[in-house]
């Protein structure tokens, strides 16, 4: 089966499946059946970068789909990969938006 995010203004508003039989011309089977702009996925992360999700961006420059910005101080790397002010330390941690800081567990 063959994935297919729909894009509105650069936004991932729903993802589809549709039967391998389609997969060839997928993004002009969806546009036919129900409109919009239509961009392939992949389950498996073998095309433009990510799988679609709703919510992330679809970058028509690299070709690649960006997931949201997890927190405001995160910046988007030139791999198109969102990267906090400091690096993760090993272990386990999340991250502290208040603090901008990565807090053990």
């Amino acid at each position: 089966m063959a994935h297919f995010a729909e894009i509105l203004d650069g936004v991932v508003q729903r993802v589809i499946v549709v039967h391998d039989n389609e997969e060839a011309n997928g993004a002009q089977f969806c546009h036919n059946l129900l409109g919009g702009e239509w961009v392939q996925t992949s389950y498996n992360n073998n095309i433009r970068k990510q799988y679609a999700g709703i919510g992330y961006t679809y970058d028509a420059d690299a070709d690649v789909f960006v997931a949201p910005q997890p927190f405001p101080s995160w910046t988007l790397d030139s791999n198109r990969d969102w990267q906090p002010p400091t690096p993760k330390p090993d272990g386990k941690c999340y991250w502290n938006e208040t603090e901008l800081e990565w807090v053990a567990i």
